[in-house]
């Protein structure tokens, strides 16, 4: 495509290039592979539409994490969701969750049969909702990472400042730190250091990466996500392991402060606590999940409605769950590209804009570019 040309013809990108490729001489007694993992689903789009993995030296890859939000929510609260929508409750959804296939259908599929869902681009959305129809029930779907987590928990607050009460969630935030430590912990994988998500880490900030630097020996460099700043991460990263060290850095600095964001952190803290959480292709890892404490029960859709949201169902044949851990390219799976498109989709993968294999599909595919 005409801008990854005049991307890598750039002269911005040519001192980042020729810094690659000396930083993969230095590492040429290296042996093995480099792996590098991104865990943003900002990332994985960015590498695929600009083409990054093709300037990358020899023996070094870029692999695509856990870092979609919608991909690693199991199909069992796809399946909750649509089961509510069948008893006459309002869902209320970001609009990437409309084709998530659950076990054997979607939201998409449900509102054509005649659901009531909503698409909200913002969660004040929802509680309009629930504020135009007090007779009845509204439930926001309330799932991703920590850049998203304390502005939907303040739905909490503002529905009970303005007294309105047919509006609850249906949670399953997850919290980035416990699925690298399961990335690490997999004996199939071997991870060498992390290009760090931007907007998590506005949250967040650096400490929570610490531990893999410090006590694993891996790089961990945050980067933004426009494909200089996701060159320039790696290329922090490359040079760390030329020279040897395990470090935290912080490359995205106009928008990642180290110290985070404490006024959302305490809104998480205020109104969530920690849990076990279950996630696509991982399964069950304890504390790497929010709940909305006991004290806003009357808020939590699993409690008002007696819901018990379980694993699911995954499409036969469908590999979502090794290319979310980084085991698998899109590619590898027998149903990329036949029986799983962005128009008709069985996996979260090709789903989401952030999905590693939407961005391979789109970009990366043969005749794709």
């Amino acid at each position: 495509m005409k801008y990854v040309d005049e991307f890598r013809a750039s002269p911005a990108a040519a001192p980042l290039r020729a810094r690659l490729g000396r930083l993969g001489e230095a590492l040429s007694a290296r042996p093995g592979t480099v792996n590098i993992m991104e865990i943003c689903g900002s990332h994985t789009m960015a590498a695929a539409r600009y083409g990054l993995r093709d300037l990358l030296p020899p023996r070094v890859r870029l692999i695509s994490g856990p870092g979609c939000p919608v991909c690693v929510t199991p199909p069992g609260y796809v399946d909750a969701a649509i089961e509510l929508a069948g008893r006459g409750v309002t869902i209320a959804t970001f609009g990437d969750m409309l084709q998530v296939p659950g076990s054997s259908s979607s939201l998409a599929q449900a509102r054509a049969a005649g659901a009531r869902i909503e698409v909200c681009y913002s969660p004040r959305r929802a509680l309009e909702l629930a504020a135009a129809e007090p007779a009845r029930e509204v439930v926001f779907l309330a799932i991703g990472f920590e850049t998203t987590i304390a502005p939907v928990a303040s739905l909490v607050d503002l529905a009970a400042r303005e007294r309105v009460a047919n509006l609850s969630l249906l949670v399953s935030f997850k919290l980035v730190p416990p699925a690298l430590r399961a990335v690490l912990a997999d004996p199939d994988l071997s991870i060498d250091a992390f290009l760090c998500p931007g907007h998590v880490s506005a949250i967040t900030g650096t400490a929570v990466y610490e531990p893999f630097a410090r006590d694993r020996g891996k790089p961990c460099v945050i980067a933004g996500f426009e494909p200089l700043d996701i060159l320039f991460g790696l290329c922090g990263i490359l040079a760390q392991l030329a020279e040897g060290r395990a470090a935290v850095e912080n490359l995205y600095r106009r928008a990642a402060r180290d110290a985070g964001n404490p006024i959302a952190r305490a809104v998480m803290e205020r109104f969530l606590r920690p849990a076990a959480a279950y996630w696509r292709g991982i399964g069950v890892l304890p504390e790497s999940g929010l709940v909305l404490r006991d004290e806003f029960a009357a808020y939590d859709a699993e409690k008002r409605f007696g819901l018990k949201v379980g694993a699911g169902r995954e499409y036969p044949g469908c590999m979502c769950g090794d290319v979310i851990k980084g085991k698998r390219l899109p590619a590898q799976c027998p149903l990329f590209a036949k029986r799983c498109t962005p128009a008709d989709p069985v996996g979260p993968c090709m789903v989401s804009a952030e999905g590693s294999c939407a961005a391979s599909y789109k970009y990366e595919r043969k005749g794709g570019r």
